[in-house]
């Protein structure tokens, strides 16, 4: 394991819940970009894995809304989201780097608000010791 592997898992076992979601939003906007990227350089196989994880990424935070909380705010979300899966795939399909670029203008302010937000949370006991 290289020493940047090793930082990033001792990172995401001792973060708190709301750091991790950020680091979701930051991972799934850091796939979109490779993804983009890789297809502008014609490196198919990345592009095609960028892509999938960027998806997965979001698909997993879909997961985590909680409509009962805050259901206006979850179904905006649940649209965003489905946007953004939605031109990955086509994306994916068609490997049209535009598709990339409109789906990382959409999630991009969602997540760069809950990055900010997150990082005003106090530290609290870390993620997987609750």
């Amino acid at each position: 394991m290289t020493r940047a592997n090793a930082y990033k898992t001792v990172q995401a076992s001792t973060a708190s819940k709301e750091r991790l979601m950020a680091l979701l939003f930051e991972a799934a906007l850091r796939h979109m970009r490779q993804g983009r990227a890789a297809l502008e350089r014609n490196d198919r196989p990345t592009f095609f894995t960028a892509m999938e994880k960027g998806s997965a990424i979001v698909v997993e935070l879909s997961s985590t809304l909680k409509a009962e909380v805050a259901p206006q705010l979850c179904e905006q979300l649940k649209d965003i989201y489905g946007f953004v899966v939605g031109r990955l795939a086509q994306a994916a399909v068609r490997l049209d780097p535009e598709l990339i670029t409109d789906a990382e203008r959409a999630f991009s302010p969602v997540a760069e608000a809950f990055i900010q937000v997150a990082s005003q949370v106090p530290a609290t006991t870390p993620a997987a010791a609750r």
